[in-house]
């Protein structure tokens, strides 16, 4: 793991709260924010103070915890009916990034197993599985890494899309750990970031953490990504996702759709870099995955600036999906999945 993973952290727990990095403002303003109640937790989410599907799963664990320790002092049944608004308000934050509800399912798991016990005993433990779920997080990555890194020949050069790095997950990063693997292997790899529109993470967040990190990397608009891949200047493809279907279409940030077939058309692979718990074998195929839908200022302009005519309007679906048949491979922490369909991801969860 880098120094700047270690020194940098997404989210981090101090004096008894959660604390996260503030990406709406990044790279003009580093900041903290301090997050005490599933409430301010669930806000931070939708408002996209964090982002991520593993993050967001991470934020949404340590939400319930931090509602748990304030209900501490409460009566079982206080406290139980608070802990139950805490999860609904937490589910209710965003819809598409299945890591959210897996880790609440496995937080109400660990609190049913132990709702006998005073609630200062059940705060404790879910405060400690909260924790587990950000240390088992930065593991997956780290396993994800060195099995994509294999994949990506000395010299590649590097597509991706949105932000998957260790700014969207506890450390390290999905795609942006399988390029961390794969520099730290000793190969030379050189990231392209396209801006990815209308939240800007390609141009703000991935951008600056391979620079901080001195991995080279060159920043695209969205529209430039065919006439590079023309030029043969685009080796492979790498992003994240927010939910796999269990027919292996993947739902991640708007525009990665547009990038897959041309990667295809140009016979570039395209790989999404996902922990098994974005994975949802509940979903049959993509077109059950539901697709967020954020407000029409993101496109009408960015924070106080709008460039678009007053009346016009808007669509801004936050994620589309790619069909399988258009991934080369899915890298999980139990290893890569070529061609991914229905039998060989059920495969890794036997």
């Amino acid at each position: 793991m880098t120094t700047r993973d270690t020194a940098v952290k997404t989210l981090r727990w101090r004096n008894g709260r959660l604390e996260m990095i503030d990406q709406r403002f990044l790279p003009a303003m580093f900041e903290y924010v301090s997050y005490e109640s599933a409430a301010s937790v669930a806000k931070g989410i939708h408002s996209m103070v964090v982002r991520g599907a593993p993050a967001i799963g991470c934020a949404a664990a340590y939400g319930v915890a931090l509602e748990a320790l304030r209900q501490r002092g409460e009566s079982k049944e206080t406290f139980d009916r608070a802990l139950n608004e805490a999860f609904e308000v937490l589910a209710a934050s965003r819809p598409t990034a299945v890591n959210l509800f897996w880790a609440l399912k496995r937080m109400r798991a660990a609190w049913e197993k132990i709702a006998a016990q005073p609630v200062g005993e059940i705060a404790d433990a879910l405060l400690a599985e909260a924790h587990e779920i950000t240390a088992e997080d930065l593991r997956i990555n780290m396993a994800m890494g060195g099995y994509g890194a294999a994949l990506l020949n000395d010299g590649a050069r590097v597509l991706t899309h949105c932000n998957a790095g260790a700014l969207a997950t506890a450390g390290h990063g999905t795609a942006l750990g399988v390029i961390r693997s794969a520099v730290a292997a000793g190969k030379h790899i050189s990231v392209i970031a396209d801006e990815t529109r209308p939240f800007l993470q390609g141009a703000r967040l991935t951008a600056w953490e391979m620079v901080q990190e001195n991995i080279p990397v060159t920043l695209i608009t969205d529209n430039m990504a065919g006439f590079m891949m023309s030029r043969g200047e685009i080796d492979a493809v790498v992003v994240g996702t927010d939910r796999v279907a269990a027919n292996g279409d993947v739902a991640n940030k708007i525009g990665t759709y547009m990038v897959a077939v041309l990667a295809h058309r140009h016979g570039i692979p395209f790989y999404v870099a996902c922990p098994l718990s974005t994975i949802d074998l509940n979903i049959a195929d993509g077109s059950a995955i539901p697709i967020e839908e954020r407000a029409a200022e993101e496109v009408l302009g960015f924070r106080d600036y709008q460039w678009a005519a007053k009346g016009v309007k808007v669509r801004n679906p936050s994620f589309d999906v790619t069909p399988a048949e258009l991934v080369t491979g899915l890298i999980t922490e139990k290893g890569v999945v070529l061609h991914p369909n229905r039998e060989n991801i059920a495969a890794l969860f036997r």
